[in-house]
Parts: structure tokens; C-alpha cells; sequence
């Protein structure tokens, strides 16, 4: 690997994370993400192509509108800083590979499904099942076979069916959603069975440490609804990184 190749990991990842934005912005609303251009949702203008340059742009209009003077959302930045840094992310952890080009487009999938579910408490099945479709003809280039990548397929899925009829069942109430079933799966594509369930530990982990402080802070009880396919995403993302590590150090800690 090259001295320059993380640098132009980061640049061509933050480009990549402006159309991120666009994506999130426009999924949710069936609109098409390529046309037309991307505009003020205040004021309608067309966004000049050099008020569209990553990070950058955001910075020099101190983060407002170039026509009406709207406030423009930090997550605009915070989106295309991510995106970079998951590509330096998945550069240095396996290298010059397919490998590393399709877990970077896999985890700007998993970024858009995020802030979506964030926004909107769902999650489109053209990101979900489209992405398992894709993660199934992209197995070869993986550090997963295809037994183990349909093995995470069934088992994501079903995993979450069963919590999902148990918690019915014990309470009489709807817990997670079908859009979460659908995302396990596809994540059980790319990492196989054993990513799946370390996703589900860590996403519960996370889910946990997260809910109970925010609902008390929204001064909401524990049933509050609490969108779990961030912390999905973000099980998955910690399993392809450091997964191994990550388990070998808890097994550890037991022996």
C-alpha cells in the first residue's frame, strides 16, 4: 500500500459521503437520488457545485444556506467525515483488497440504514434485501464462505423472529420491527453465523447503555420505542473490524 492511498481513501470517501446525505435525505421519500439536483429544502435554490464540496463547503457558509440563510444540519458534515473515515477504516484493515472496496460500501450501507431509522423509524427493504441480494453474489471476495454467508442469512433472520414472537408472546406487545429482521439478515451475509450473534450481544449492549439514559432523560419509560438498527449497524461494523480480537479477549477474561 501506498503513503498516499489513505489520503485519497479519505477524499474519494468524503465525496462519497455528500451522495450519502443525498440517500438519506431522499429514500425515505421515494425520490429519485440522482435526479434532479440537490437543492435548499427551504428556499429551493440549486446547491452550486462548490457549495458542495465536502466538510469544506459547510465550513466556509458557517453552516447556513448561500441563498436564504437557513441553518444547513451538522449531520451533513458528520456524515461525510464518517464515510472518510470508514474508508481509511477499511483500507488499513485489509489493505489493497476487494475485501477492504466492498466492506467500505457495505458499511456506508449500513450509515445510510442508520441515520434513516434514526429519522424515520424504518428501514427500506431496497437497502436491506437489495443488500443481502448483493452480499450473496459478493461472497467470493469475502473472508466468508458461502455456506456460512446463507447460514448468516437464515440465522439473522430468524433469530429476530423468534425474539420478536417471544416478546409477543410474554407481553402481549409489538417489540422490534420486521425492518430489523430483514437487516440482521443481510448483516448475516457479510459476516456469516458468528457475526450474527455477536452483532445481537454487542447491538444490546450498546442499546442498553444508550436507552436507559435517554429515556430518562426524555423523562420516557423503558418501553419507549428506541430505533435498534443503529446499534445493529454498529455491532456489525465493530464484528468485521476487531471481531476476533474482541471475542478471543472475552473468552479470555471467562478462562
Amino acid at each position: 500500500m501506498t503513503a498516499y492511498a489513505p489520503l485519497l481513501a479519505a477524499v474519494l470517501g468524503l465525496f462519497i459521503g455528500s451522495f450519502l446525505n443525498v440517500c438519506i435525505h431522499r429514500i425515505p421519500r421515494d425520490e429519485s437520488i440522482v435526479f434532479p439536483s440537490s437543492k435548499c429544502p427551504k428556499c429551493g435554490t440549486k446547491i452550486k457545485p462548490w457549495d458542495n464540496i465536502p466538510v469544506l463547503s459547510y465550513l466556509l457558509l458557517l453552516g447556513r444556506c448561500r441563498g436564504c440563510g437557513e441553518k444547513i444540519s451538522v449531520r451533513y458534515p458528520v456524515v461525510e467525515l464518517l464515510s472518510g473515515l470508514l474508508a481509511v477504516t477499511m483500507l488499513y484493515r485489509f489493505g489493497l483488497t476487494p475485501a477492504a472496496l466492498i466492506y467500505y460500501l457495505w458499511s456506508c450501507l449500513l450509515l445510510v440504514i442508520t441515520f434513516i431509522d434514526i429519522d424515520h423509524q424504518i428501514i427500506p427493504d431496497s437497502l436491506s434485501i437489495g443488500g443481502a441480494v448483493v452480499g450473496l453474489a459478493l461472497v467470493w471476495w469475502l473472508p466468508v464462505t458461502y455456506v456460512d454467508a446463507l447460514i448468516g442469512l437464515a440465522v439473522g433472520g430468524g433469530l429476530l423472529i423468534a425474539v420478536i414472537y417471544g416478546y409477543y408472546f410474554l407481553t402481549g406487545k409489538q417489540g422490534m420491527g420486521g425492518g430489523d429482521v430483514k437487516l440482521l439478515a443481510m448483516i448475516g451475509v457479510f459476516t456469516g453465523w458468528q457475526g450474527v450473534l455477536f452483532t445481537i450481544f454487542m447491538g444490546s449492549l450498546a442499546g442498553t447503555l444508550v436507552g436507559i439514559p435517554w429515556a430518562l432523560l426524555q423523562r420516557k419509560n423503558m418501553q419507549a420505542a428506541i430505533p435498534f438498527g443503529p446499534f445493529l449497524a454498529l455491532g456489525a461494523f465493530l464484528y468485521v473490524l476487531w471481531g476476533e480480537f474482541i471475542v478471543g479477549w472475552y473468552f479470555g477474561i471467562l478462562s
